[in-house]
């Protein structure tokens, strides 16, 4: 359904620099947006696409001079106004409340009335779901597991046995939480000779309020205790969260990225794409690790690393740099060395 623009700027408290009237259909990238659309322009980088728009109107920051042809609307993050408006316009719609034929919840289990049960969806003796939430085809919520209300378990998330998710969790397709955490010892005097004898994975998985998780992300059981993923969590696609992991509250996990068993991911961090963090360490509150980057000790708090060794960035950027002048250093030591050989010739003994 249009809206006027006037409307919009209000709902995101926006400056407008414009018609209020003017009707607004959807939203659209600078480069794809028509009239009637509008987008959103936070990023120099793409002056080009936004001197170049045909949107009707743009997000933008409050330095940004006003541009013929084109409404702006002012606002402090052009980012986060653009997502709000985005979420007016396509606001997710929820299913009618109730378990739908085809799936299966156990006499001893507990679903809340307003909750959706989709077909093919079930929850295991004990199990318990909150009011609002949503199932999805082949989701399973184990035995004397917990989800709660207003959450989202896309088409085959397994929630396994005796795992609590908190309110407002978005789990999406195919993740797992509660798994077997990866632990083994070895035995060298098994019965059928050497073997790795499985560790008794006997913990649970907590997620806190207000998490999102990953297609296909792995969480995996304490061995005792919890594995624990805190409040307003985001882990992307694809993520490996290892037993008795903490990871604090905001703290942002990009694809493929994985944490070993016993580490400590703090408050609001941000672990980019690949990064892998060994077993029994700290990543600091607000730290930042960059793309496959290695972190091997303990990271202080608020600080950016990157490499394998992790190293403070700084010192990743002139290591870098340095890597592609070797070939002609290689070369330089070679000529020098050849130099001193002559000279030590010449001298004599």
């Amino acid at each position: 359904m249009p809206r006027q623009l006037g409307e919009l700027a209000a709902h995101v408290g926006g400056e407008l620099l414009g018609d209020p009237s003017q009707l607004i259909h959807g939203l659209n990238g600078l480069e794809e947006a028509g009239p009637g659309d509008v987008s959103f322009y936070g990023n120099p980088r793409y002056r080009r696409q936004f001197e170049a728009t045909r949107a009707s109107a743009v997000l933008v920051g409050a330095d940004v001079s006003p541009r013929e042809g084109v409404a702006l609307v002012r606002v402090a993050n052009p980012h986060l106004a653009y997502a709000k408006l985005l979420r007016l316009f396509h606001a997710p719609e929820r299913p009618a409340a109730g378990v739908r034929p085809g799936a299966w919840v156990h006499p001893e289990a507990t679903v809340h009335p307003e909750a959706v049960l989709l077909p093919g969806a079930s929850v295991d003796r004990g199990g318990r779901v909150g009011a609002r939430t949503v199932l999805y085809p082949g989701a399973y919520v184990g035995e004397q597991a917990e989800v709660g209300e207003d959450c989202v378990l896309y088409p085959n998330v397994t929630v396994r046995e005796r795992c609590i998710v908190g309110a407002r969790v978005i789990l999406h397709a195919s993740s797992v939480v509660g798994a077997d955490g990866f632990g083994f010892a070895f035995n060298p005097e098994g019965e059928a000779g050497p073997e790795h004898f499985k560790i008794p994975q006997v913990g649970i998985v907590r997620i806190e309020d207000d998490v999102e998780v990953g297609a296909c992300t792995c969480i995996d059981r304490a061995t005792v205790g919890e594995t624990v993923v805190g409040r307003g969590a985001k882990l992307d696609n694809l993520v490996q969260i290892a037993h008795n992991v903490r990871v604090g509250p905001l703290s942002l996990i990009c694809a493929q990225a994985g944490v070993s068993g016993s580490a400590e991911v703090g408050t609001g961090v941000v672990l980019a794409g690949q990064v892998g963090v060994v077993g029994h360490i700290r990543v600091g509150d607000l730290a930042k690790v960059g793309a496959q980057s290695g972190v091997a000790h303990d990271v202080p708090d608020g600080q950016v690393v990157s490499g394998s060794p992790a190293v403070p960035h700084r010192e990743w950027l002139r290591a870098s740099a340095a890597a592609g002048q070797m070939a002609d250093l290689l070369k330089e030591v070679r000529a020098l060395r050849r130099r001193v050989e002559t000279l030590e010739k010449e001298k004599g003994p």
